[in-house]
């Protein structure tokens, strides 16, 4: 079932617009990005019969997610599906951060995925081209792939298994498989590292059994600053004026001005370790765990941190939640997928929920974390709220509420993101 299509558009595409000017195929790039027999019925006619780059009129995002066996590619306007990649075993993904490549974690390393969409500068405008994704045979290898993050003009992969940092200048990705700079924390451990607008790296300080803190080190390896106040340092986020949040078992560690601050919770066991920030807020969004002993927490609170005043508060959401349901809307308001099938969206500056807008039906999280259940993914001004239940995608606006459209997928979605294209 799909509706709303025509104000689906205006809200999607408005968001990402970039400016063209040029005549199709002025300076345009022929992209190989695989052969036309790859395509699914119902995929986008945005490509030439070859299969290379066919040009648009203005970028094109789409939406990416795993299921048991493979990766969907769909139109983030019409969620139709422009391609099925097949891949077995458990896939995540995360984005590079480009607007176009996603990495997915596989057995030997990150896997490059081209999504198949981008925006090329030209003078005074751009050129926005689309093609066929691919999963690529680029490899970055690594054992146990970890997190992937992107902040500012640099993307950094973790390795969780060998302690491996590797780093990118992330518009080099445009250039097909950019070499990393390689550097390794003292001891391997399930970790994060940031690099920062002046070229120092911040990562957590672990072992195999047990993670205490953070630090960070300039281009030469030499120490800055570090702390060992935040067990079981978990995640990271990242705040307005270049604030980087870690969550610990007590409370947030925040780097800033040089230096690292620790808010402590309000419980003895407190733990955050999934947060969620916005280059548009001083505030953090992570989620809020008390039972040390528990198999499976399934919380109600959420937390929210003033990364300025060092306060952080708790929101009572009235429902459960997993850790793939938050998100942050284009003004820096969170945005929880709560298991009463709603969506709740937080002011931060209150730490209230402001408005509820019905989804889906209710669910529970299941014990396993590698198991789909529904997941939230925020582009822009829209929401995309997946349902692996009944193998559904909706859409959301942010503002209204309106679920603007939905669809039936043909396999049961898990991981879920997107690119801008």
């Amino acid at each position: 079932m799909k509706r709303h299509h025509t104000m689906l558009g205006s809200a999607v595409v408005a968001s990402a617009l970039l400016l063209t000017g040029c005549q199709a195929g002025d300076d345009a790039t022929d992209y190989d990005a695989g052969s036309a027999d790859k395509k699914t019925a119902g995929a986008a006619d945005d490509k030439d019969d070859t299969g290379h780059a066919q040009e648009l009129a203005a970028a094109q995002p789409r939406i990416v997610t795993t299921y048991e066996g493979g990766i969907l590619t769909l139109d983030a306007t019409t969620l139709d599906v422009i391609d099925d990649t097949k891949l077995e075993g458990f896939n995540r993904l995360n984005p590079v951060g480009d607007g176009r490549h996603l990495m997915v974690s596989v057995a030997e390393g990150f896997r490059l995925f081209d999504a198949g969409v981008w925006t090329q500068p030209h003078g005074d405008h751009t050129h926005s081209y689309a093609a066929d994704p691919q999963l690529t045979d680029t490899v970055f290898d690594t054992e146990l792939p970890g997190h992937v993050v992107n902040h500012g003009e640099a993307t950094v992969l973790f390795g969780d298994g060998d302690g491996k940092i590797q780093t990118f200048d992330t518009e080099n990705f445009s250039d097909g498989a950019p070499k990393p700079q390689v550097t390794e924390v003292d001891e391997p451990h399930h970790g994060v590292a940031v690099k920062l607008a002046d070229g120092s790296m911040l990562h957590t300080v672990g072992t195999e059994d047990e993670r205490s803190g953070a630090k960070v080190v300039d281009s030469s390896g030499k120490e800055i600053a570090s702390s060992d106040e935040c067990p079981g340092v978990h995640g990271e986020a990242a705040a307005k004026d270049e604030v980087i949040a870690l969550g610990c078992e007590d409370g947030i560690l925040l780097y800033k001005d040089g230096k690292f601050e620790k808010i402590d919770a309000p419980d003895s066991f407190g733990r955050i370790g999934n947060q969620s920030g916005s280059d548009e807020s001083q505030y953090i969004l992570g989620d809020y765990k008390v039972d040390e002993d528990a198999e499976l927490e399934r919380p109600e609170r959420v937390s929210v941190t003033d990364t300025k005043s060092g306060k952080l508060s708790l929101v009572d959401l009235g429902a459960s939640y997993s850790f793939r349901s938050l998100g942050r809307g284009p003004d820096g308001e969170g945005v929880v997928l709560t298991t009463d099938g709603n969506l709740k969206i937080i002011d931060p500056a209150t730490a209230s929920v402001t408005e509820e807008y019905p989804v889906i039906d209710e669910w529970e999280e299941p014990v396993e974390w590698q198991k789909a259940r529904p997941t939230l993914f925020v582009q822009d001004e829209v929401a995309y709220v997946s349902d692996p239940g009944e193998k559904k995608i909706h859409i959301v606006d942010l503002e209204s509420g309106e679920v603007m459209a939905e669809e039936t997928l043909p396999h049961a979605p898990n991981e879920l993101t997107g690119v801008t294209g």
